[in-house]
């Protein structure tokens, strides 16, 4: 089994996503490597910095912002809040126990206020999720 390389804030996005995106090809990609870790607990994921597999699938005909200042700080921050660094390894089942442990619904907003995406809820509602449930939910 390969690893996925994963940068920090990608790790929140996971929780909270629920098959939409940027593009039919973002969602084609997002909802492949969901499922793997739905379906596979187990997979080893690698903490990166910048651009991951996820940033890979953006489309190129919108605004890019995977080397934004503002979303590497996001990676820095929410790394920091689960006690992770850059080249860390560890299992999606693991990386879930620390999210569950180490982050509230409430901290989505102070984290990442920033993105376009944190006002429908999705994040907060994904990690109220994983806090009760500790797994990935089957997608709509």
């Amino acid at each position: 089994m390969h690893a996925i390389s994963l940068r920090g804030h990608h790790l929140f996005c996971l929780l909270g996503y629920r098959g939409k995106g940027y593009s039919e090809g973002f969602c084609t990609n997002m909802t492949g490597i969901y499922e793997t870790l739905r379906e596979q607990p187990q997979t080893i994921i690698e903490i990166m910095e910048g651009p991951d597999r996820i940033c890979a699938a953006f489309p190129s005909d919108q605004p890019n912002h995977c080397h934004n200042s503002t979303v590497y700080r996001k990676d820095q921050q929410i790394l920091g809040e689960l006690g992770l660094t850059v080249g860390d390894r560890l299992s999606f089942e693991e990386l879930v126990g620390r999210v569950a442990a180490a982050i509230s619904p409430d901290d989505i907003h102070r984290l990442c206020f920033d993105c376009p995406w944190e006002p429908y809820g999705l994040c907060q509602e994904g990690v109220r999720h994983i806090r009760q449930a500790k797994a990935l939910r089957a997608l709509p």
